[in-house]
């Protein structure tokens, strides 16, 4: 089938175009050689119709436009469809017109938006096509300037969500159409989340992988940095669990400025109609600069409902700090300040603390001139206690007291399961011990050893237990235990009274003895006098005779 836009041949006006529906090219006979333009169907048609319609404004014999229309088999690749009149425009030497939105292209459910379409100065009238309308959607008059109009939409809603094109006619006729312009509504579903993979935090040069993801069945996912408004689309993949998301690869991520992202979701069907916006992730590009250190102004370990404090200082002067909890894709950021000379910090106070603040934390430092952040501080690990029920008991093998130089072994406990137990020194500045519990029957425990033990181990000492599920989640404390660290021994009595007895029970024993042998002599002094006094000759020589002889 051949379509062809002719006059009359009383027509003064000569054939511009001729319109090869087989190969679907139009030929510019006007033109240079060989310039041609691949047009669908529907574009045929309309161009036929509109060139009727522009012959008519002029001509004062309105059918001396003659369409003509030549069927030439079944193998037609225009049999059966429907025409488009929307694209209603005759190809020319005319330049395309801009088309443009603002605030932007992507807009909110309920704002308000103004599409302009900019041609030149010999413009008469500018029309607005919306694909899927078979007339023009709007006509639109110049302004003063001629060279550009504007429709406004005072409040967007998915019925403007759609591709549009604008073009206008001049004396000369009309002029191509202009490059689509995409208008997106926003806000019509629920939001997507947006992360970044493993961290939002990347060294300068480095790549990162942002993940897009809802439990909305959305086909695709669209991805746009704040900054450039380019939009990044890629088709969802779902997962096992029913989670259906998008992997975008981004980098290499530079510090030239900052890049904040966010994502949408939407369905095949309705490609203009978007989900709410994630919440924004900004991705922190780290550099060469010293490194910053992170300090907690309390304990290792936070109770909730207090106030945690966490200072951010270097040696270098930064005018601005940033803390980063790992896994979050928020930051939080402070001016530097000066305490003193040749130290700059800032403070982060958190609170009242809850179970959602424990967790690991860097800091980072960075000049107001430069969007390029420091190294990371050393990592700073948040513990927040009273998060398990069971409550741990910290006890110490053989006595609370020992000897510098010696070892000693605090043993913390719990008829409930736990991974970890931690063990805290009161007033101690460095993080606590850990150590992997221990199943031995009815008990959970953990053995912490001391040794040597010098007056440094003597204090206050807490345990507390943890569960691998979230390591930075803790039981209630322990009941305290003082431990005293003492120069020398203690004073044992034992060997000392040990051997006092036994040189009582000597001394008894011996007295024993010499009484007994005193009583034995007297008992046998008597019998003597006895026979003394019973002698015949009493006196002091008197002879003995043999048979009285005892």
């Amino acid at each position: 089938m051949v379509c062809r836009c002719l006059p009359a041949p009383s027509s003064p006006h000569p054939a511009t175009h001729v319109f090869l529906h087989r190969a679907w090219t139009c030929i510019f006979p006007e033109a240079s050689p060989g310039l041609e333009r691949r047009l669908p169907c529907t574009e045929v048609s309309s161009i036929c119709k509109a060139e009727r319609r522009q012959r008519r404004r002029h001509d004062p014999h309105p059918h001396s436009l003659a369409l003509l229309w030549a069927e030439s088999g079944p193998q037609d690749p225009c049999a059966g469809r429907s025409w488009d009149p929307g694209f209603d425009f005759l190809p020319g030497s005319l330049p395309k017109p801009t088309l443009w939105a603002e605030p932007g292209s992507v807009i909110v459910q309920g704002s308000p938006v103004t599409i302009w379409c900019q041609g030149t100065l010999e413009a008469q009238e500018y029309r607005l096509h919306k694909e899927g309308s078979t007339d023009p959607w709007d006509r639109m008059n110049p302004l003063e300037t001629r060279n550009k109009a504007r429709y406004s939409i005072p409040s967007m809603t998915e019925h403007h969500a759609r591709r549009y094109h604008c073009y206008y006619l001049s004396h000369a006729g009309w002029s191509e159409h202009s490059d689509p312009l995409e208008l997106v509504v926003t806000g019509v579903y629920s939001k997507p989340t947006l992360s970044a993979l493993p961290s939002p935090v990347v060294a300068s040069g480095g790549n990162v992988t942002l993940r897009c993801g809802s439990q909305q069945g959305y086909q695709h996912f669209v991805l746009i940095e704040e900054e450039h408004r380019l939009p990044w689309t890629l088709d969802s993949q779902q997962l096992h669990s029913g989670w259906y998301q998008a992997l975008f690869p981004v980098g290499p991520m530079t510090t030239s400025h900052r890049w904040t992202f966010r994502c949408y979701g939407y369905y095949r069907n309705t490609p203009q109609v978007w989900s709410h916006p994630s919440d924004p992730l900004e991705i922190l590009a780290s550099g060469m600069s010293r490194k910053p250190s992170l300090l907690m102004l309390q304990g290792p370990v936070v109770a909730p409902g207090e106030n945690l404090t966490l200072q951010c200082r270097s040696d270098v002067d930064y005018d601005r700090f940033t803390l980063h909890k790992v896994g979050q894709r928020t930051f939080l950021q402070r001016p530097g300040q000066q305490p003193q000379a040749g130290i700059s910090q800032a403070n982060f106070t958190l609170g009242p603390v809850r179970g959602s603040h424990g967790g690991q934390y860097r800091c980072y430092g960075a000049h107001n001139l430069s969007s390029e952040w420091s190294a990371p501080s050393d990592p700073l690990d948040i513990l927040i206690a009273g998060q398990i029920r069971a409550r741990p008991s910290l006890s110490v093998q053989l006595w609370p007291t020992v000897v510098s130089g010696e070892k000693v072994t605090l043993l913390c406990q719990s008829q409930e399961w736990m991974d970890t137990f931690l063990l805290t020194k009161e007033g101690a500045a460095h993080p606590p011990l850990h150590l992997r519990s221990k199943h031995e029957a009815p008990m959970y425990q953990a053995e912490f050893p001391m040794s040597p033990v010098t007056s440094a181990h003597a204090g206050t000492y807490r345990c507390y237990g943890s569960r691998s599920s979230n390591p930075h989640l803790l039981s209630p404390p322990s009941d305290p235990l003082e431990l005293v660290v003492s120069a020398s021994h203690p004073q044992d009595y034992t060997v000392e009274n040990l051997i006092r007895m036994g040189v009582a029970g000597l001394i008894l024993v011996v007295l024993g003895i010499l009484l007994f042998e005193a009583r034995h002599s007297w008992r046998s002094f008597p019998r003597c006098s006895r026979e003394v006094n019973n002698r015949e000759d009493n006196g002091p020589f008197g002879v003995v005779k043999p048979q009285e002889q005892i």
